[in-house]
């Protein structure tokens, strides 16, 4: 599998260390939060795009993804265009948004008036670079995220939407991992994977702190190929270790042979 981290685990950092980070710990991809307190952010130029891009793939780096707060569903006007420009621009796998729903537009019989505000959204956008898709608020589980690509399948043929499994969120919501896995790979292109506890209320927690079953979910995705990232959350759990401290330690969690 290839592995990378999102740059949520270390917030402002400068591109040096984020490089430093991967290279010095056998991490190959990345996951850049775009923000504008960011190195990564749709105000860069044209020229900062080229030079980053430059930056990481003559480290050897692959951009898993551009991690934006585009809230497909958001009933506010989203900067989706503006994101999947700069996906492109750096040669990245997609542009990761949440759901946002409002639970209250939810209907028993068809999709919400969030979900007709996203399929007009991904009728509109570039299909250069995909939108990925996570199992995130109002669409945490796996269960709801396939529904939403299946009415995308009919209703937007063709269009560019991939799932990224942020396998986490469907475990705290009561789904196994095979089960989510099975309901997420047709449209599957991104595996988020973090420590927690539950036992309490599955807090992000240091490697060996929680109780995540990382070794069922490196047998469901045994003989595949997708990206695997660490999404770690220093960014809104600043009792976390850092990622120094961490990465180090998710090769020995994963196991030696579970990445290349």
């Amino acid at each position: 599998m290839r592995l990378g981290f999102a740059t949520l685990g270390c917030p402002g950092a400068a591109l040096d260390d984020v490089l430093e980070l991967a290279q010095g710990n056998n991490f190959t991809g990345l996951e850049l939060r775009a923000a504008p307190d960011e190195f990564t952010n749709t105000g860069l130029s044209a020229t900062q795009r080229r030079e980053l891009r430059t930056r990481i793939e003559d480290a050897g780096l692959e951009i898993f993804a551009v991690s934006s707060y585009v809230k497909l569903c958001a009933v506010e006007e989203q900067p989706l265009e503006g994101h999947l420009e700069l996906a492109a621009d750096l040669g990245a796998r997609g542009v990761r948004v949440f759901p946002g729903d409002d639970p209250a537009d939810g209907t028993p019989d068809g999709p919400s008036a969030g979900e007709i505000r996203a399929l007009d959204r991904v009728t509109t956008a570039p299909k250069d670079v995909p939108i990925l898709l996570e199992t995130h608020d109002s669409h945490s589980t796996a269960r709801q995220v396939a529904a939403f690509c299946a009415l995308l399948d009919t209703d937007v043929p063709g269009h560019n939407v991939k799932a990224l499994w942020d396998t986490s969120h469907t475990w705290s919501h009561g789904e196994t991992l095979p089960e989510a896995y099975a309901l997420l790979r047709p449209w599957l292109e991104l595996v988020q994977f973090k420590q927690a506890d539950s036992q309490q209320d599955y807090r992000p927690v240091a490697i060996d702190a929680g109780d995540f079953p990382i070794d069922e979910l490196l047998t469901v995705l045994d003989g595949t190929d997708y990206p695997l990232s660490l999404e770690w959350e220093l960014k809104w759990h600043p009792q976390l270790p850092s990622l120094a401290e961490t990465l180090p330690a998710v090769h020995t969690w994963l196991g030696s042979g579970a990445v290349k």
